[in-house]
């Protein structure tokens, strides 16, 4: 039985751990088709960036079907990507050997807020649409800041809300209607894509979400607009 997310079955790390599991074998073929494949330009960007400094260890949070771990083995000599549901790894470590980097991208299952690495592990820490899923967000940013190096950096792209017209009403007539829709039909889960554009209703973007950061332990926070508003791209430093 598929558990709809906030509902009293279960907390919400155990909600999102089910319904991820649930939809694994269609996630990346929904992805593709929901954005036209402009997440994957977001996460290049990402990868840029990522760039403009030595990297040794990566650590990418909720990792999912390890897209961007694998584009940030081209930047990082070591790829660590963490995730809760056991199904999208199970997808992401397939993609990781046809790719040839099972040497060089480990996934493995941990739940973001309690990361089991040492303190200052990491150089780099990214996380691509998976915040807004987190049980404990400040915690989930304060376990990052802990296990990244002094200077280290990080990268979180999230979904937000466009603020302007014609945007702002295609955006949620698409959110709320065409993707829920699209995704019950494909994924046969009647949860998964009514829980998408409720979660990014209800997550903290924009200055709110920086302000999250700084408490976290992060400085030279910094917010990107996306795509006419679409996604946000934000950085910091421990």
């Amino acid at each position: 039985m598929t558990v709809t997310p906030y509902s009293p079955e279960g907390s919400k790390r155990e909600q999102v751990e089910r319904m991820f599991d649930n939809i694994s074998p269609k996630y990346d073929l929904l992805n593709r088709l929901f954005s036209l494949g402009i997440d994957q330009g977001w996460r290049r960007k990402v990868v840029r960036l990522l760039g403009q400094e030595p990297v040794e260890r990566l650590l990418d949070v909720a990792t999912g079907t390890a897209d961007l771990a694998i584009l940030g083995a081209t930047r990082a000599k070591q790829v660590t990507g963490v995730d809760i549901s056991e199904g999208m790894l199970a997808h992401g470590r397939t993609k990781v050997e046809r790719k040839g980097l099972t040497q060089r991208v480990l996934l493995q299952r941990a739940d973001s807020a309690a990361l089991p690495f040492a303190d200052g592990t990491f150089d780099a820490v990214t996380v691509a649409f998976g915040v807004r899923n987190f049980e404990h967000l400040e915690q989930g940013l304060r376990e990052m800041a802990r296990v990244l190096r002094p200077n280290g950096r990080i990268f979180v792209l999230e979904f937000s809300k466009p603020t302007k017209a014609p945007m702002k009403q295609l955006f949620r007539f698409y959110f709320h209607r065409v993707m829920p829709a699209i995704g019950r039909t494909v994924s046969k889960d009647s949860a998964a894509y009514t829980y998408l554009p409720k979660s990014v209703d209800a997550f903290p973007e924009g200055q709110a979400f920086l302000e999250i950061m700084a408490r976290a332990g992060f400085r030279e926070v910094k917010a990107e607009p996306l795509t006419g508003g679409i996604a946000t791209l934000y950085t910091g430093r421990r």
